[in-house]
């Protein structure tokens, strides 16, 4: 058997691997709170210097153009706070729609990705019709469909459909994505965005992480450098 002076020598050595872990999971701790005040700092920053470009058009230079008839409503940003912790910690949720646009049906009428995403082939950014180019069509198609009713109710008010994106990338990752170069090289737009003909509202079939890209790249013979993405 252990003696008292043994006994109590291992005691003491739990006690301070104990210690130790409290402190490793405090440490821990305070490191994700420095990281989501800091995010939110720069949150609060963002939101100032959009409301000076909102104050002072004339003194912002970068303003980036879109086709007339893409939608104003649908754009990158985050609110402070929350949206910093989830940027911090990579959370996506399932974005819900405010219309439960159906892309099955839209493509088994006829109609290409590109039809309504017509920048994934110009620039950037895929973009979104606004809601006149919609009512194009929905003036006289399925004008009893409650979805439908929905967007005609956006058209009379003068309102864009505030579409919520489903892909994107968060700020911190410093990626700079651009569909025109993809579409360029006939990368099909399933390869990211799953088989939209076996979709109704768009969700995130697929994780667009570092490994997915460096992965396509390196199979596809194109430039895995880190400047290609991050720049």
């Amino acid at each position: 058997m252990k003696s008292t002076d043994a006994a109590a020598g291992d005691g003491e050595i739990l006690r301070s691997k104990a210690r130790r872990r409290r402190c490793q999971r405090l440490a821990a701790l305070l490191t994700v709170a420095s990281s989501a005040v800091a995010l939110l700092w720069v949150g609060l920053h963002e939101r100032k210097v959009e409301a000076r470009a909102t104050a002072f058009p004339a003194v912002v230079t970068a303003a980036v153009s879109m086709p007339a008839d893409f939608s104003p409503v649908f754009k990158p940003g985050r609110e402070p706070f929350i949206d910093a912790v989830r940027e911090y910690f990579q959370w996506q949720s399932t974005p819900v729609q405010p219309i439960a646009f159906n892309h099955r049906l839209h493509l088994q009428n006829g109609m290409q990705c590109t039809s309504c995403h017509a920048g994934a082939a110009e620039g950037p950014d895929a973009g979104i019709p606004n809601v006149t180019f919609c009512m194009a069509c929905h003036q006289a198609v399925a004008t009893n469909n409650p979805e439908i009713k929905k967007l005609t109710a956006y058209a009379d008010k003068g309102q864009d459909v505030p579409w919520k994106p489903v892909y994107w990338f968060y700020s911190s990752e410093h990626v700079r994505f651009r569909h025109s170069p993809h579409i360029g090289a006939a990368v099909d737009c399933q390869e990211c965005h799953g088989d939209m003909t076996q979709q109704t509202v768009a969700v995130r079939s697929k994780n667009l992480n570092m490994n997915f890209c460096i992965s396509c790249h390196r199979a596809k013979g194109a430039s895995a450098d880190c400047i290609t993405c991050h720049y």
